[in-house]
């Protein structure tokens, strides 16, 4: 198991290499003009400022877990622990299942139980296994931030991913021309050169892979999924549905980043609702019957495979983890 909350020190050791590398290599030495240092510096700390706070909020933000509601009572816990026959079993999920807003189901139709936690699972929460609870609106586990990605930080992650990217393609941009001028011979300060060097490789290198990345979680909140959704397609009382959660472009960036514009682009909690329940398309529809061809279209008439709706709509008890 992971420690919730560390720090990861690689991060903060190539953080610290690119500090340095910018100040001393870059603006320090390199640059003669006094204006264009202070202002390569003040654009520098800016992105490293808020680079470090959404950092920072991904990390300690701990992942939300269901309310005591979703929780079986010790005398359910007892029933249905003491309860042998599988029929019976399932009949206790389905009566405590009644009483809740939950309309997602397992891959066979049935309840989301977790035998771990003791829980009939809301809509889109998952188990970690490494942070052994279940987790409202889970992601994925990140290494590199070292928690659990969920409802309560997933807004926080995704501007992580942001800045990040401006970050290093601002240390890129700052850094390129000087590395031509070392290329070409213009420039001959030795004690620069090894910074250039290493900051353009580092910023590249990142650049890269958080470009795929960011892009990627960008067409997820475009649909409203999840990586995990993404990977599996949620199962509701009709059966599969990969568009399940998705409400339409602007509804969907609103339930990631909320509706106070201002709040956006800062590692505030603004995300809409409380990660138990999540609107749905189909009572979308039911209230606006155009959204249901406008996904269609969106989606270029691509289906997913056909289910059984009959195995889809039985009451079976899947255990999931």
């Amino acid at each position: 198991k992971t420690c919730p909350g560390c720090v990861v020190p690689p991060v903060w050791m190539i953080s610290s290499f690119v500090i340095l590398g910018e100040i001393l290599g870059v603006t320090s030495v390199t640059l003669s003009d006094p204006v264009e240092k202070v202002a390569y510096l003040i654009i520098f700390h800016i992105l490293f400022v808020l680079f470090v706070w959404t950092y920072w909020k991904s990390i300690f933000t701990l992942p939300l877990q269901p309310g005591k509601k979703y929780h079986m009572s010790y005398a359910d816990k007892e029933r249905y622990e003491n309860e042998e026959r599988p029929e019976v079993q399932r009949q206790i999920l389905t009566e405590l299942a009644r009483k809740l807003p939950v309309y997602t189901r397992t891959g066979n139709g049935g309840i989301r139980f977790c035998d771990r936690c003791q829980l009939i699972k809301p809509d889109r929460c998952h188990h970690c296994s490494v942070c052994a609870v279940c987790v409202l609106k889970m992601d994925h586990h990140c290494p590199w931030v070292n928690n659990c990605i969920g409802f309560s930080n997933y807004k926080f992650f995704l501007l992580f991913l942001a800045y990040s990217l401006l970050y290093c393609l601002y240390i890129a941009a700052t850094v390129f021309k000087y590395f031509i001028k070392y290329w070409t011979g213009e420039l001959t300060n030795g004690r620069s050169k090894f910074h250039v060097l290493f900051l353009l490789f580092v910023a590249i290198m990142f650049f890269v892979s958080l470009m795929f990345l960011f892009g990627y979680h960008c067409w997820l909140v475009s649909r409203n999924r999840s990586t995990l959704e993404a990977f599996s397609t949620p199962v509701f009382q009709n059966g599969p549905d990969k568009n399940g959660f998705n409400l339409g472009f602007v509804k969907n960036l609103q339930q990631v980043f909320g509706e106070d514009k201002k709040l956006w682009l800062l590692p505030i909690a603004s995300s809409q609702g409380d990660g138990h329940f999540f609107p749905m398309r189909a009572l979308c529809e039911a209230q606006n019957p155009l959204l249901g061809n406008e996904e269609q279209w969106e989606d270029d008439g691509i289906d997913e495979e056909p289910h059984d709706s009959g195995e889809a709509s039985s009451l079976v008890i899947e255990r999931e983890t």
